[in-house]
């Protein structure tokens, strides 16, 4: 079988050159097929490598996710902290001092009513008192009967000295009696007169005595009443540093209990003070005190009139709703929302920060390009875009940093849901 070149040929780059060099003799011919060699080999490898190229598939693009901006509606939100507070504190102290407290009947954490007994002091000197005051009353009241009687025998004898004056003066006048004894039956009606008048004294004394000692009873009473130190307010003990054997003090020194009224607690919060005049009452926001997995929703009750010079902070407190958990003293952060803002929405990794700004990455014609963007609001994973793009954009969702303008990419559209509240939806 004759034995095939054409593979040969294809393959040999000194293939061309063989028809030229048959009229020389096989020696000269091998010296100058030896010698074209030598100058033909080292682009051999080059030529070898362009053929390879060009026979080789073309690389496929990447794949990549993309999103379309929706409008929506974000809330614009302040983030505060700041510690729980009681929305009213009470002091509670004994109102009588010097007495020795006999008994505590709440611990701190318990539930009071208005009015209820929290501790007892001793009874023992004002029942004394009391019982001295009893005597003086029955005293008093005694007094007073004899000094009705007293009075009522000085005018029973003004009386008869007034008759005898009356009988002396028409015996006087018919020559009967002398003028010696008209003078004096006239002296006895006026000796008579004075111990009446004396006489009223004496009772009107005898009755203030008696107003007097039940004054002084009314006050026992109160004190005894007050020997029982009662909870102004309901609410729930905070603190007590009432101890049985002590000798209760003033409120204004140590006061025995702290009570929260009817159980309020607001989250006491520093707010900067350049959100300060966008702070109002009744603004809502979601506070999570330390140790809650879910936060409460509450609103703002109280916005300070000035601002601390020195921190440049405000205070404002806000109202919480009841809950056992709630602790004065825990620290808590809020959310509080001042308002809305509308636009258009993309994932917060779809936006990109250099130099010069904010941008993203989008997808034209299957070709990646930079646009530039205004962010706005930030929440939930998502960014507010309020200029650069359009609801019709394809926007890369992820992966922006390993992309570049110009590279072809084959895009998936990504559903992703948005935060907020669409806009034009209800409000």
């Amino acid at each position: 079988m004759p034995h095939s070149t054409s593979g040969q040929n294809r393959a040999h780059p000194l293939h061309g050159l063989l028809p030229a060099l048959r009229p020389f003799s096989p020696a000269p011919r091998t010296a100058l097929a030896l010698g074209l060699a030598a100058l033909l080999l080292p682009a051999l490898p080059q030529a070898l490598k362009a053929q390879e190229s060009a026979s080789a598939p073309a690389p496929s693009a990447l794949t990549v996710s993309v999103v379309s901006p929706q409008a929506a509606r974000l809330p614009e939100t302040l983030l505060i902290t700041g510690s729980l507070r009681p929305r009213e504190e009470i002091e509670v102290g004994p109102e009588i001092e010097g007495h020795r407290l006999e008994s505590v009947l709440v611990e701190a954490g318990d539930h009071v009513e208005k009015g209820q007994v929290l501790a007892r002091l001793s009874r023992d000197v004002l029942e004394t008192q009391l019982a001295q005051n009893t005597a003086h009353a029955a005293k008093a009241r005694a007094a007073i009967a004899q000094q009705r009687a007293a009075l009522d025998q000085a005018l029973a004898q003004e009386t008869e000295a007034t008759s005898a004056v009356d009988r002396a003066r028409r015996l006087r006048a018919s020559g009967t009696a002398s003028q010696e004894t008209l003078d004096e039956r006239e002296r006895a009606v006026k000796v008579a007169s004075a111990q009446v008048a004396a006489a009223r004294e004496a009772l009107s004394a005898a009755e203030a005595e008696e107003v007097f000692v039940k004054a002084q009873r009314d006050e026992i009473e109160v004190r005894l009443n007050r020997t029982e130190v009662r909870a102004p307010a309901s609410g729930i003990i905070l603190s007590r540093d009432a101890r049985v054997g002590a000798i209760a003090l003033s409120a204004r020194t140590t006061p025995l209990f702290r009570i929260a009224e009817d159980g309020h607690i607001d989250l006491d919060a520093e707010v900067p003070e350049v959100a300060m005049p966008r702070m109002a009452t009744r603004l809502e926001a979601e506070v999570l005190p330390a140790g809650f997995d879910k936060p409460l929703t509450g609103h703002v009750r109280l916005v300070s009139a000035e601002v601390d010079q020195a921190s440049r902070l405000g205070r404002v407190r806000i109202a919480l709703p009841e809950d056992a958990r709630l602790k004065p003293g825990v620290y808590a952060r809020a959310q509080v929302i001042l308002g809305e803002k509308s636009g258009l929405v993309v994932p917060q990794s779809a936006v990109m920060f250099d130099a010069t700004g904010a941008y993203v990455l989008v997808v034209e014609d299957d070709l990646v390009a930079e646009r530039r963007i205004v962010p706005g609001l930030k929440s939930g994973g998502k960014v507010l875009v309020t200029q650069g793009l359009s609801p019709t954009d394809r926007v890369v969702a992820r992966a922006g940093g390993f992309l570049r303008a110009g590279d072809r990419v084959r895009p998936v559209v990504e559903q992703v849901p948005v935060l907020g509240i669409p806009a034009g939806g209800p409000r």
